[in-house]
């Protein structure tokens, strides 16, 4: 028994490990976010109330049918409700009735209402559609960050091995008597220094998986991680397109020029709904209701009559129509119309302005791909560069033409150098994915 007891707390508690050590890929990240997103959330509860709203807006057009009951009992002089005779005596009495009502023509407002909730739900969904575009960028931003930022740990950790052997050898070199002290301090200095880069670089890589977790809702930092992928350069055409060819196509596509259209045909349907109080509202009504006493009795026998009788004989129906006509309401319809011609305007006002900030954001991707571009091609240069200078102060700081000092200095040049490529690197891709994003290509790094 005891066997089986630690068999199964082994099986969970590989099972626990292997959930701990998941690796998110981007993919997985990008789905996670638009599924569990708080900003997203909300967006679908804004949605499912639009459609709530719909519903609302529909059933104005039916027919209202309500129904009512009451019993009452008087001591002492009071009306017979099924006589309307004063009497001194205990009665009981009781009442019911049904209504029903519907509004014939109200200037078209019930109609305009349906027709403007199918338009909120609408605009609803690019609303929603727009917020996950948003975490979509956002979360493949910070996926490259953890990615660049791990790039740059692997730099510094090679970097450091490298010292670390330098630092060995020269201080065989030192106490064999062969270089100063000088040179030994000088390298310890140099390994001292990188060690506080890796410190930090370790700290930012924290920094930037929390960042992550927290677009995608998760607060478990310390078992979150990313996969181990090492993403190149991707092939892209994308430039082959003007950036007002990728305007055009992100015109035609993108959610929130969408959505700021629909915030113009909102306006337009609240002020024809708010046109519409100008016109005379007409409705009709029917209702049928019947009641009964303990004192009604039969005029010949002079007994009470039954209640079902009584609810025969009593009962009644009524139907009519009424007009209502706006004549003078304080001016509340004309500023009505007014504040509602003024939100169109306001609506036309955002539409133009959420173009030019999308045309203003594809034009600075365009730059941003183009010139990102020129500063990784600078810095795989600069890089190829330091490495050559490097190998040629390595031969010379080996048989003492170059002391330790001016060796360390073009080290630290080759290390910054590497970082500057990790930096621009991804830089250049998440530029690149956005750019892209705009011309309607997916989110991905193969």
């Amino acid at each position: 028994m005891k066997v089986k007891i630690t068999g199964l707390l082994l099986l969970c508690s590989v099972v626990i490990g292997m959930a701990q050590q998941k690796k998110w890929t981007l993919e997985e990240c990008v789905l996670y976010a638009v599924e569990n997103n708080l900003t997203v959330a909300q967006a679908e509860l804004n949605l499912e109330s639009a459609r709530i709203d719909q519903s609302d807006a529909m059933g104005a057009l039916l027919p209202s049918l309500n129904g009512s009951l009451s019993a009452s009992a008087n001591t002492g002089l009071a009306l017979d409700p099924t006589t309307n005779n004063l009497v001194s005596a205990t009665i009981f009495s009781a009442s019911g009735s049904m209504t029903s009502s519907v509004t014939l023509f109200d200037g078209l407002r019930n109609y305009n209402r349906i027709e403007r909730a199918k338009l909120n739900v609408i605009s609803g969904q690019y609303q929603l559609d727009d917020f996950k575009d948003d975490i979509k960028l956002s979360v493949a931003n910070a996926y490259l960050q953890v990615l660049s930022n791990k790039e740059s740990l692997k730099v510094f950790k090679a970097q450091n091995a490298v010292s670390l052997q330098d630092l060995k050898r020269t201080s065989e070199l030192v106490n064999s008597g062969v270089v100063p002290r000088g040179d030994l301090l000088n390298i310890e200095a140099t390994v001292a220094d990188q060690e506080q880069q890796i410190v930090n670089a370790e700290s930012m890589i924290l920094i930037s998986k929390i960042s992550l977790a927290q677009l995608l809702g998760l607060t478990d930092y310390e078992n979150f991680d990313i996969a181990e992928e090492e993403f190149n350069i991707p092939p892209s055409d994308i430039l082959d397109n003007s950036a007002k060819v990728i305007f055009d196509k992100a015109l035609t596509f993108r959610n929130d020029i969408k959505f700021a259209m629909s915030g113009i045909e909102l306006a337009q349907k609240d002020l024809e709904i708010a046109k519409g109080a100008k016109y005379p509202s007409v409705g009709a009504f029917i209702n049928y209701n019947t009641r009964y006493s303990d004192q009604n009795n039969d005029p010949f026998t002079g007994e009470a009559i039954p209640f079902k009788d009584q609810l025969y004989i009593n009962d009644g129906i009524s139907y009519g129509a009424q007009m209502s006509i706006p004549i003078f309401n304080g001016f509340s319809v004309r500023n009505n119309i007014k504040r509602a011609k003024i939100n169109v305007d306001q609506a036309r006002i955002d539409y133009e302005r959420t173009m030019l900030e999308l045309e203003t954001n594809v034009n600075q991707a365009y730059v941003n791909v183009i010139s990102f571009y020129k500063a990784y091609e600078a810095a795989e240069k600069t890089l190829e560069a330091r490495r050559l200078a490097y190998q040629y102060s390595k031969e010379r700081f080996d048989v003492g033409l170059m002391n330790s000092f001016d060796f360390s200095q073009e080290q630290s040049r080759v290390d910054n150098a590497e970082a500057d490529v990790v930096r621009t690197k991804y830089d250049y891709i998440f530029r690149l994915k956005i750019l892209e994003f705009y011309f309607g290509i997916p989110i991905s790094l193969e």
